[in-house]
């Protein structure tokens, strides 16, 4: 199967559907390799620039990842969820044990802690073509109103845009925009297509791009067990330096429980992006 064929056959299959190593790098470094559509305080709107990379296998670049979208310590952060890799999400006992109660008050809670899907693919930002490789983190739009569902239409009408020789740059614009609870947050307003290029004049340094080892899962990092349990019991996790782990903002020890009388903080836009994204 052709990546032209791969990216039809996954969005075809999603479109209906809700659903490493981190020590390669340093944190400094890390951040570099983050591609985000956030915009700046003060701005309105931009435009990006990137460049999809082309898959060694010929696969999808867009690799499917669930992650949970929960505020911690007011502020949005975007977890890994541990069930993808066959391991307990103390997230997902929470949001399991909301959805059994038959409550509907429960049920509008529940969604604030089940993990919902992203997409994540390489790319080359070309206004900072020094960092390499970064990775792009946006989410599946059950709507059919997301990134992907501006991607695709350019991939059936123009072909594999990831081709190193033939391939396309996409053009990202960005506007600042109001949710209906008043919230700001930056969408995507549009992605067009540029004119059929190669990915770097100079053919070396595409094929240093395209055969870079990083892996998603070496810029979004993976939380414990441990800390995924704090985040479920309400409290905000914190690094002590001395054990060199999380430990609870509280002492509170008890087992993992339904919040009793909590407000549901929902993504302002649950099927776009929150501003509040970072790596991890």
């Amino acid at each position: 199967m052709s990546t032209f064929d791969a990216v039809l056959a996954q969005y075809e299959k999603n479109k209906n559907t809700a659903s490493g190593n981190q020590n390669k790098i340093s944190q400094e470094d890390r951040m570099k390799k983050y591609f985000t559509t956030v915009l700046p305080k003060g701005v309105k709107t931009a435009e990006k620039r990137i460049r999809i990379l082309p898959t060694k296998d010929g696969s999808s670049p867009f690799v499917e990842v669930k992650f949970h979208e929960i505020q911690v310590d007011g502020q949005w952060m975007k977890l890994y969820d541990p069930a993808q890799d066959g391991k307990r999400s103390p997230l997902n006992d929470v949001y399991e044990g909301l959805m059994m109660t038959g409550v509907e008050s429960d049920k509008e809670l529940a969604r604030t802690y089940r993990s919902r899907k992203f997409y994540i693919v390489k790319v080359i930002d070309r206004d900072n073509e020094q960092d390499g490789p970064k990775f792009w983190r946006f989410k599946h739009n059950t709507k059919q109103e997301g990134i992907l569902d501006k991607i695709v239409p350019i991939w059936r009408n123009k072909g594999d845009i990831t081709d190193p020789q033939k391939g396309r740059d996409l053009i990202i614009t960005l506007n600042l925009t109001k949710s209906g609870n008043g919230k700001d947050y930056t969408a995507v307003n549009s992605v067009i297509p540029d004119d059929a290029s190669p990915l770097n004049a100079d053919d070396s340094v595409a094929q240093s791009w395209i055969a870079d080892e990083l892996t998603w899962s070496d810029v979004y990092s993976k939380k414990s067990e441990d800390y995924l349990e704090m985040v479920a019991k309400g409290d905000v996790p914190k690094w002590d330096t001395a054990s060199g782990k999380y430990v609870s903002s509280s002492s509170n020890d008890e087992m993992i429980a339904a919040p009793v009388k909590a407000t549901p903080v929902v993504d302002p836009q649950e099927d776009a992006e929150v501003d509040e994204d970072l790596p991890f």
